[in-house]
């Protein structure tokens, strides 16, 4: 296998403080280890779960066996607690274990906004510049919010400020993260990423 690169993309101004992290881990493996990879996943994923700090974990699989590279985004409340799984012992072991598995790994983080605009085949470059980042966000959040306030706008004022808040502010972030940005990043890919 070859050896395992990592590197470490951090927002500017975040250096000095424990933000919110997701690690990102690309790997291609060998073809005909699929299952064997699959029982793999479900064991570090098992024992991730048990770190202090973790929020959740996505599983992207390949579309196809000849893509063959599938990404794992596991989510941390603050980027030490991320370090301390990543420094474990048990973290060690089951990268020990998938070594026989894959044919290259990829392992990084993200904090911010950049989990948004990522791609599975883009797994280890950076971000898009920021005002990209800002451009493509705008045009999924202006709609979005139109729409919302459109078709529920009523019902919500009915509701208490902090409690409309909180409903209008749940449903953004998570139709953002799972349903809007992944297809407005592949929209845009070819402004994100002009050089492929």
């Amino acid at each position: 296998m070859d050896e395992m690169h990592e590197y470490v993309e951090r927002s500017e101004g975040q250096r000095g403080e424990d933000p919110p992290v997701t690690g990102v881990a690309s790997r291609r493996v060998e073809p005909g280890r699929e299952e064997e990879f699959e029982d793999w996943v479900s064991g570090i994923l098992g024992a991730v779960k048990g770190f202090p700090g973790y929020l959740g974990s996505d599983v992207l699989r390949p579309k196809s066996a000849e893509e063959g590279e599938y990404r794992i985004l596991y989510r941390f409340d603050h980027t030490s607690n991320l370090e301390r799984w990543e420094e474990s012992e048990e973290r060690r072991r089951w990268l020990d274990r998938a070594e026989p598995l894959v044919q290259e790994q990829t392992v990084g983080r993200l904090t911010g906004l950049e989990t948004w605009f990522t791609l599975p085949a883009k797994a280890g470059q950076p971000a898009p510049p920021r005002y990209k980042m800002a451009v493509v966000t705008w045009l999924a959040v202006f709609p979005t919010v139109l729409i919302i306030f459109t078709l529920f706008g009523p019902l919500l004022n009915l509701l208490p400020t902090v409690l409309r808040t909180l409903l209008f502010t749940l449903t953004m972030v998570t139709l953002m993260t799972y349903l809007i940005m992944p297809r407005m990043t592949r929209l845009f890919s070819f402004w994100l990423y002009p050089d492929d």
